[in-house]
């Protein structure tokens, strides 16, 4: 058995990161700062000292560049893993995850595959500035040919890592910054990884399902908890796969409760919580006991830290969304 030692989610990253590389000699790592500074958060701590120049190599500050450059080496055999140091300087390398990485299968009918995976923090709540603290998974769900995770913990960070630098296609790996070195607990470096595509059912309940992921997950299961101590048995649901979504999981859960909250700290419009709410009421139109809520940020540009934490969902929000729902008829 793997000895387990009590991580945080970065320390978690690292050591897969650290465990791919061993396994693989065509895991790559680039980015900015990655190397002997050991990235922004330190998740690539060591690597340099241990792989070397040629597999962990730092990078211009050019995001078009690091995706441009990953899609290459994937397209040519290797397993590139790269950083964006934070996600709202994702943008400028969209081009080439759009235009290359997500087609490159496709656009050869099979011949070549893109097996990069694209490193960033995500979501708000470290008081940073500006582009810091962007939520804009839904602009990645919805291009074909991406996968979007988002993990929640540290053990399911280190499993959903080594999963995704396995794949034989492009993943977008988002990392909530706010839960870096905010939660610990034990991880087995065994190198397995966790199932992509895949809910994880981390409270069973009868009354309600709330589905969520990444870092509102911490204040959904502690509003779980507190509607537990008025008598109302919550069911939570960790997407953790964003796309393509585990729609399996999440029905069967709302089948079984009748009524179903969405939380996530992404603007309200056009989010993800929206496209979870549609699948719910076109598959369950008739086991629906009550609308479908939807918690989650404001349709505005993420404030300062000042004002950040009012951006996000809070545990009373999420409360006040639930008790909604059991109180209205379908």
């Amino acid at each position: 058995m793997a000895e387990q030692n009590t991580l945080c989610m970065v320390e978690a990253i690292n050591l897969a990161l650290h465990r791919a590389m061993t396994d693989d000699p065509d895991v790559v790592v680039l980015g900015e700062d990655v190397g002997p500074n050991g990235g922004v958060f330190r998740a690539t701590l060591g690597l340099h000292e241990r792989f070397g120049f040629r597999r962990v190599m730092d990078t211009p500050l050019a995001e078009t560049l690091i995706t441009g450059i990953a899609v290459g080496m994937a397209a040519q055999g290797l397993r590139p893993v790269a950083e964006i140091q934070f996600m709202g300087f994702i943008y400028p390398g969209m081009e080439q995850l759009v235009s290359h990485a997500s087609r490159l299968r496709s656009r050869t009918r099979g011949r070549l595959s893109c097996p990069m995976v694209i490193r960033t923090p995500h979501g708000a709540g470290i008081h940073a500035p500006e582009h810091h603290g962007e939520s804009t998974e839904a602009m990645l769900a919805h291009v074909p040919g991406l996968r979007v995770v988002i993990p929640s913990s540290p053990r399911r960070a280190y499993g959903l890592l080594l999963a995704a630098i396995a794949d034989p296609d492009p993943v977008i790996f988002l990392e909530p910054s706010r839960l870096y070195r905010s939660v610990r607990q034990p991880v087995a470096d065994d190198g397995q990884p966790l199932p992509l595509d895949t809910c994880f059912t981390l409270r069973e309940g009868s009354d309600l399902t709330l589905v969520s992921w990444g870092a509102a997950l911490k204040e959904t299961l502690e509003a779980a908890a507190r509607l537990a101590e008025e008598g109302i048995d919550c069911e939570v649901i960790d997407v953790a796969t964003l796309k393509p979504l585990d729609a399996e999981t999440v029905l069967a859960s709302v089948s079984k409760t009748g009524r179903c909250v969405v939380v996530h700290e992404a603007a309200r419009s056009y989010g993800p919580g929206a496209e979870i709410a549609a699948l719910v009421q076109e598959q369950l139109f008739h086991a629906l006991q009550a609308p479908v809520q939807r918690v989650t940020g404001f349709d505005c540009v993420i404030p300062y830290a000042r004002q950040e934490m009012a951006y996000l969902p809070d545990v009373e929000s999420i409360c006040r969304a639930a008790l909604r729902t059991l109180e209205q008829a379908s």
